[in-house]
């Protein structure tokens, strides 16, 4: 019976590993740490530096892979051939934390603009309101000249009023 797009096809046998995308991501960008340190090449050149020195120097029922190292050459090809797309899929992968961490950066700098842009309408807001308030310095000079008002009043004669 062939499979129908309106049901879910049912478990069957399947010929393809299942493995776990992000476990294996993770994995990747381990090995591709790694092999971008010190250590690694210290390592690698004492490995071919050995090999070197025993496939040279060792007796001859004990060499395994004389010279021209065809051997060596081809365990380091095998290596570089499963280091480089492990080196570019955790590449891959930052870029991907980076795309999001740059959309993450774009948003908070789009809600800081605007609570910035809402923080200087509302200072210009205040002092707007500010200017219509009477400040302490104009409420002082004011009664300030009330009192002379009233202190040349009182040095004044008064004439009655007639009547």
């Amino acid at each position: 019976m062939p499979d129908r797009l309106d049901q879910p096809r049912q478990p069957g046998l399947r010929l393809r590993p299942h493995y776990d995308p992000e476990a294996f991501g993770r994995l990747s960008e381990q090995i591709a740490r790694f092999l971008g340190t010190a250590r690694f090449l210290v390592y690698m050149t004492g490995f071919v530096a050995m090999w070197v020195l025993w496939n040279v120097f060792a007796p001859g029922s004990v060499r395994f892979d004389p010279y021209p190292f065809i051997f060596l050459t081809l365990i380091l090809s095998l290596q570089a051939s499963y280091a480089a797309p492990l080196i570019l899929l955790a590449q891959n992968r930052q870029d991907d934390r980076d795309r999001v961490q740059n959309e993450h950066d774009r948003r908070a700098a789009e809600r800081n603009q605007a609570d910035l842009e809402y923080l200087t309408r509302e200072i210009a807001a205040l002092r707007m309101a500010l200017g219509e308030v009477a400040t302490r310095d104009y409420i002082r000079s004011e009664l300030q000249r009330l009192q002379e008002d009233l202190q040349e009043d009182l040095q004044e004669p008064r004439t009655p009023v007639e009547s």
